[in-house]
């Protein structure tokens, strides 16, 4: 959120320069993300104000204007101009040649040229062409009195200013708007006598004399709380003054006209939305509160289509709607040019019926931005009168009619007992009573009774978000000031049991291993798009749990895997140029499930959760040098990072049981199932190139995941030992063994140590041959053995005994001939 700071002081006589400011913002919550000097327009200089007397079409271009424009010089000057808006009699911002235009680094001089033709002897200027604003629809407009031949910059009058550009969180909604934050800072300076916070005086408002009048109905009283408005009759819809318009500038907003502007400017003034209606285009001269039914086609003030649910508040005339509540104006009731008659709406809508029409029809606006967090009821009627005081100002309209304000349940202030010792056990250091009395006091809290041990509270209306005991501390602290809490000099602690395998340890063990590795943690959303499951069969698409109000289609499910997150994660980094990577993710993913009839009574039993740890690697592991060769990741290279992990995980990969993946053949393109103790442990393959397709995606992928529920069960058993390292030497045997195709390594390794279980300490296949050189639908292994005996040294004889016996194992139970 912005807030200027010229703005800012209109409501608190501030002596704070704005660098001083943006540190006490911060500390009182509002923190200041960025800060931003204007007002030094010296590229104003050269330009002056014209007044334009003719406006003809060029004869050689149709989109093109021949104007004269009077600079307060003897002679008018020639201009070509392209801006649709030109006319007659306008008041602009002219660049004569010879003047410099400047537009962030560039700069460019405006020279006598002809044009199709014409002379043109200058420019007329759009707004951003002179720093005054961002838009390029057309030239800049100026009020009608605006004096002839002075210089532009005596025209505006430019003052420095300051933007902050606050990060609001969403619970300080209190703070949209400089007269909320005005409010915050006289808060925390208190004690300056000197400083005093204003709000703007209304009580010149007359209600009208009944001419002109609007009825209003709420039928959804729960939806809408409170509704207020006032009709004004004889408004001319005109350019708003400069001082208005300098104001809305000053945040990033863009006039429009009067009106509308005014509307905007009370809300970054107090905070509250308004909506401004042509009333001369409300049937019957009544607005209705009232939800609509599914299906009710509704054009919105941009002129898109929507479709409304029954959960939608609309604001109605006699016959149709004419907006959607706290969202967004319709397209044929909305102010315009021809408008003569408006009424003013101001409303308190229930945040959540707010926010879910948001949601659906996915349209975020200043007003749903406020109501959806919740705006205070109290300010209802002042900033209506605000609003039409300021109408009659600034657009010559007269108040018509008395303010109609609906309240059928008016909001009660919220009322939460507060205890010293609470908030001295909360803080860590007890705070005076008195000062405590006192920073309420400046928050308008109202203190409504009183002993030695506390308070109790009535809770201001615009602190939507203070509901308990916790919330008031933290109202104090952050205005007493978190840096006056002193550190505590010691520190007090007690022993507590965890319960093995402590999981944060082992997360924090594996994290400093793969980073040590060159990994990244990432961490993607658990929220993703239901398209990615569309056509699996591994994870199906009915087993999704699904969002039933989704920010977006690209969020409406919850992940059943954390593959995509991590797919999404390469091809962003990818397409930035970043193509090798190596990463990890710890996270939940999420299903649901078909719940037996006796299982309905519990409806949170059809979803389930579980917690998975998955690795990626993609592109190179090193790239080209002059002492190496550029090396690709591979398949292998993520199984070694995989066994180290197991083996910190107290499981012995060469114990562990492989087994090829096939149910998986939508996901992965080839994979392995690690399995100890019957339950499967990890996984690790290379992605199917299908689903790397629609990632866009060219290089392999290799993804391991780990099943953590069950390598915890087995961790629970791990036992830390220890022994003697061997005394005796352990010794090397390899076999070359010519097998049938079908037979796999791990049986190999199954019947070694089956046959030889004290001697044999490792096996190790080193070389794999098929070719013409052997017996079709044979395969060559070469094996490594390494026999160690614990008490003694190995004789010869007692070696060969034991390779005897391995090799008959092999040529008996798998037909081996041994080479």
């Amino acid at each position: 959120m912005n807030i200027s700071y010229n703005w800012l002081k209109q409501y608190i006589n501030l002596k704070l320069v704005p660098s001083d400011l943006a540190k006490v913002l911060t500390d009182i919550g509002l923190e200041v993300e960025s800060m931003e000097s204007s007002g030094k327009y010296d590229h104003l200089k050269g330009l002056l104000i014209g007044e334009v007397r003719t406006c003809e079409k060029h004869p050689d271009a149709d989109k093109l204007f021949i104007t004269s424009v009077d600079i307060g010089q003897e002679k008018l000057l020639n201009i070509v101009c392209g801006a649709p808006n030109v006319a007659t009699g306008q008041h602009v911002v002219v660049a004569p040649a010879g003047t410099t235009l400047y537009k962030g680094d560039e700069s460019m001089q405006i020279k006598k040229v002809k044009i199709r033709g014409a002379v043109s002897e200058g420019m007329i200027c759009a707004e951003d062409e002179i720093g005054m604003g961002n838009s390029h629809e057309g030239i800049l407009i100026l009020p009608g009195d605006a004096p002839v031949g002075i210089p532009a910059e005596t025209y505006f009058n430019p003052e420095p200013d300051t933007l902050f550009t606050i990060g609001l969180t969403p619970n300080r909604i209190d703070s949209a708007s400089h007269f909320g934050v005005a409010r915050d800072l006289a808060s925390f300076l208190r004690n300056d006598k000197d400083v005093r916070v204003t709000r703007p005086d209304v009580t010149s408002f007359r209600e009208g004399d009944g001419s002109y009048h609007v009825k209003v109905i709420i039928e959804n009283d729960q939806a809408c709380r409170r509704y207020a408005g006032v009709c004004i009759t004889g408004v001319n819809i005109a350019p708003s003054p400069l001082w208005l318009q300098k104001r809305l500038k000053s945040i990033g907003l863009n006039p429009i006209n009067n009106v509308v502007d005014i509307t905007n400017f009370v809300l970054y003034e107090l905070g509250q939305p308004l909506h401004a209606f042509d009333a001369d285009t409300l049937k019957g001269r009544m607005i209705v509160v009232k939800n609509f039914p599914s299906g009710t086609k509704f054009i919105t003030l941009d002129g898109i289509e929507r479709i409304l649910s029954d959960q939608d508040l609309m604001i109605c005339d006699a016959e149709e709607p004419v907006a959607i509540a706290g969202v967004f104006g319709g397209l044929h009731s909305g102010v315009t040019e021809a408008t003569t008659n408006v009424f003013i709406e101001s409303a308190y809508f229930d945040p959540v019926c707010v926010r879910r029409t948001s949601k659906l029809h996915g349209i975020n606006t200043d007003a749903s931005f406020r109501f959806e967090r919740g705006v205070d009821p109290g300010i209802t009627v002042y900033a209506l009168k605000r609003c039409a005081l300021l109408i009659e100002e600034i657009a010559g309209g007269s108040i018509a009619s008395a303010i109609v304000d609906e309240y059928p349940n008016p909001i009660r202030p919220r009322e939460v007992s507060f205890s010293y010792d609470s908030a001295y056990r909360l803080i860590g250091e007890q705070i005076e009573p008195d000062t405590i009395k006192s920073v309420l006091a400046s928050l308008e809290f109202e203190i409504t009774k009183e002993d030695d041990h506390g308070l109790t509270l009535l809770v201001p209306p615009y602190r939507v978000d203070v509901e308990r005991e916790a919330d008031v501390v933290e109202e104090i602290l952050r205005i007493y000031g978190y840096n006056k809490i002193s550190i505590p000099e010691t520190l007090k602690a007690s022993l507590s049991y965890s319960k093995k395998p402590d999981q944060e340890t082992l997360i924090d063990t594996l994290s400093n291993y793969l980073c040590s590795n060159g990994f990244f943690e990432i961490m993607c959303n658990s929220l993703t798009k239901s398209a990615y499951y569309e056509h699996l069969t591994t994870f199906k698409s009915e087993n999704l749990a699904r969002l039933i109000n989704p920010l977006s289609n690209d969020l409406n499910v919850m992940r059943q895997t954390l593959i995509f997150g991590g797919l999404e994660t390469i091809l962003y980094n990818t397409n930035r140029q970043r193509p090798d990577l190596k990463l990890f993710e710890f996270g939940k993913c999420y299903s649901m499930k078909k719940q037996k009839p006796e299982q309905n009574k519990d409806p949170l039993g059809k979803y389930h959760e579980e917690f998975y740890f998955s690795l990626f690697l993609t592109g190179k592991v090193s790239a080209s040098g002059w002492f190496s060769r550029e090396s690709p990741v591979n398949f292998f290279l993520l199984k070694a990072y995989l066994e180290n992990i197991m083996v910190l995980l107290g499981i012995d990969p060469e114990t562990a049981s492989i087994v090829s993946v096939q149910d998986k053949k939508d996901l992965y393109e080839q994979g392995i199932r690690y399995q100890a103790e019957n339950l499967d442990i990890a996984e690790l393959a290379l992605i199917n190139p299908e689903i790397l397709k629609t990632f866009d995606i060219r290089s392999e992928v290799c993804y391991a995941e780990i099943i953590w529920r069950n390598v915890l069960e087995i961790n629970k058993k791990h036992q830390v030992s220890h022994k003697e390292l061997p005394k005796y030497p352990e010794v090397r045997r390899d076999l070359s063994l010519l097998l049938d195709r079908s037979v796999n390594y791990e049986r190999i390794k199954e019947l070694a140590f089956k046959t030889e279980s004290r001697l044999l300490k490792k096996i190790h296949l080193f070389d794999v041959y098929e070719g013409d050189k052997i017996e079709k639908g044979k395969k060559s292994y070469a094996v490594t053995f390494i026999l160690q005996d614990p008490e003694k040294t190995l004789t010869d004889e007692k070696i060969d005994r034991v390779m005897k016996k391995l090799m008959d194992t092999y040529v008996n139970q798998l037909g081996a001939v041994i080479r």
